[in-house]
């Protein structure tokens, strides 16, 4: 990957500290691997390093947002050719202004020289994964599956401040007949009729493939399908709970029903940010994907309160994923 900027950024568009610090994160180039977990919990950033990283040379957390750069090793039972990897795990916090922000300081720390604030002219490229929990959509989903994402449909509208191009003609088809579904499925008389817009993005192929063959290795039964990234938890998640009501009722039986002919897969699941993380991710070239348990069963509705177990195993085929996606990048 390369790309240059003659031109330095200005310290109000790259707030860098004395320190020589990105701002937000509180974190320096060297500070942060080439390969990352992202997650929304900076808890669940802590709990990830405490069990998985055998060394740790990197933890800070600043704004509740949690860095951490370690060693992981591979099980050996996966794959015993592995190496022992350097892993960043991130925390993103809630939803998508959160992760947009995280994103793009990601991006710079590798990107961007801070001593001359230009963009360098040859930068490594990324693999980030996001590592998360979900509500499943569909009545055959267990609790507890992870759920890895193959196309993302963002219901938020950060992505569509970044012009990334269609990743595919899928992603195309999908924005206009998902636009179609939501308006037929809104009343003519709620105020915002017509103006819920979904952008669709694409996970990395590569990436993908590496979060299928690692549960393969692990016998960890996983599902493949689409994920729906919203704005919020409760009404922009179809739940109504509120003395407001939702603008579109039933948003989550809505794209529950809603065939996206590609294969036999579904709308398998929603969260608030891997469709985000793939489109800018994916836009700049970098690799990301999502693999997210469903702790929730919105179809039965059901939910997990302890599924810590769950997302161990879905932490162990996202490490695992990146360790293949890197070796087969190398090859």
């Amino acid at each position: 990957m390369a790309e240059s900027h003659s031109k330095p950024f200005s310290p109000s568009d790259l707030p860098i500290d004395p320190d020589g610090r990105i701002y937000h994160l509180q974190v320096k180039p060297e500070q942060i691997a080439q390969d990352i977990l992202i997650v929304g919990d900076p808890g669940r950033a802590r709990f990830i390093a405490k069990n998985f990283f055998n060394e740790i040379s990197f933890e800070h957390e600043h704004r509740g947002l949690v860095t951490i750069t370690g060693t992981t090793q591979v099980p050996r039972e996966a794959d015993p050719s592995l190496s022992p990897m350097q892993v960043s795990v991130v925390t993103s916090g809630m939803g998508t202004p959160s992760l947009e922000i995280v994103t793009n300081e990601l991006v710079a720390l590798h990107e961007i020289n801070f001593a001359a604030r230009t963009r360098k002219e040859a930068f490594p490229r990324l693999q980030i994964i996001r590592v998360g929990t979900s509500g499943g959509l569909q009545a055959t989903t267990p609790l507890g599956t992870p759920i890895i994402t193959t196309y993302g449909i963002g219901m938020d509208n950060a992505g569509l401040f970044y012009e990334a191009p269609y990743p595919d003609e899928t992603c195309r088809r999908l924005e206009a007949e998902i636009a179609q579904l939501l308006q037929k499925s809104m009343p003519e008389s709620s105020r915002f009729f017509g103006k819920l817009q979904p952008y669709v993005s694409k996970a990395n192929e590569i990436i993908v493939d590496a979060l299928a063959e690692a549960a393969q290795r692990m016998e960890i039964k996983t599902k493949l399908g689409l994920t729906v990234s919203c704005p919020g938890f409760s009404a922009a998640q179809g739940r109504d709970i509120n003395r407001i009501k939702p603008s579109l009722m039933d948003l989550d039986l809505v794209f529950s029903e809603f065939n996206p002919s590609i294969g036999s897969q579904q709308i398998e699941n929603m969260e608030m940010e891997a469709a985000f993380l793939l489109h800018y991710m994916g836009g700049i070239g970098h690799r990301a994907g999502a693999i997210c348990t469903a702790i929730a069963n919105r179809r039965e509705n059901t939910i997990d309160v302890h599924y810590q177990e769950s997302i161990a195993n879905t932490t162990r085929v996202a490490l695992l994923a990146l360790a293949i996606a890197k070796n087969k990048a190398q090859q």
